[in-house]
Formats: C-alpha cells, sequence, structure tokens
C-alpha cells in the first residue's frame, strides 16, 4: 500500500528573517491636534441623535452617585475614615 498524496511530505520555504515591507501612506494626523475649543465642539454633530439621551441618563447617573458619595462621607458619623490608635483600644 502507498501512501496518498496528501500523507505525502510537501517541501517547505526557509523560516529565515524576511525584511517587512515599507508603509504605503504616511501615519494619519491625529484629528484633534492643535484644534481650538469650538472646533471641538462641532464634532459633537458627529454624534448620533438616538445616543444624546443615553449620554443624559448617564450624565445624571454619574452626578447622582458623587452626590451620594460625597454626602455619605460627610454625614455619616460612624465611617471610620482614620486608622485608630491600637493604645487607646486597650485602656
Amino acid at each position: 500500500m502507498y501512501p496518498t498524496l496528501m500523507l505525502r511530505m510537501q517541501p517547505t520555504r526557509s523560516l529565515g528573517m524576511q525584511p517587512t515591507r515599507p508603509l504605503f501612506r504616511p501615519m494619519p494626523k491625529e484629528e484633534h491636534s492643535a484644534h481650538t475649543i469650538s472646533q471641538r465642539l462641532r464634532t459633537l454633530k458627529k454624534i448620533p441623535p438616538e445616543l444624546m439621551p443615553l449620554g443624559v441618563v448617564l450624565g445624571v447617573a454619574i452626578g447622582f452617585a458623587i452626590y451620594s458619595l460625597g454626602n455619605k462621607l460627610v454625614t455619616d458619623k460612624t465611617l471610620r475614615l482614620h486608622k485608630t490608635n491600637r493604645s487607646e483600644n486597650f485602656k
């Protein structure tokens, strides 16, 4: 029985180092390099209008989270903000 064509060893290319291909085009410039604030605000027009309500909801949620955390840190008297001195605990 002879080996089939699929099982025969195929010659392979050498695995030597090969030079990289040169870049075909230059690196693209950054979109916001040296833009003014008004030019950056104009890019908001590129945001799809369907995402605006989502941004508003996320902004309100993040604002409320910051308020809640700040309120908790300021008003909670049982919250331990500093290390307790061990010598005071054993008196």
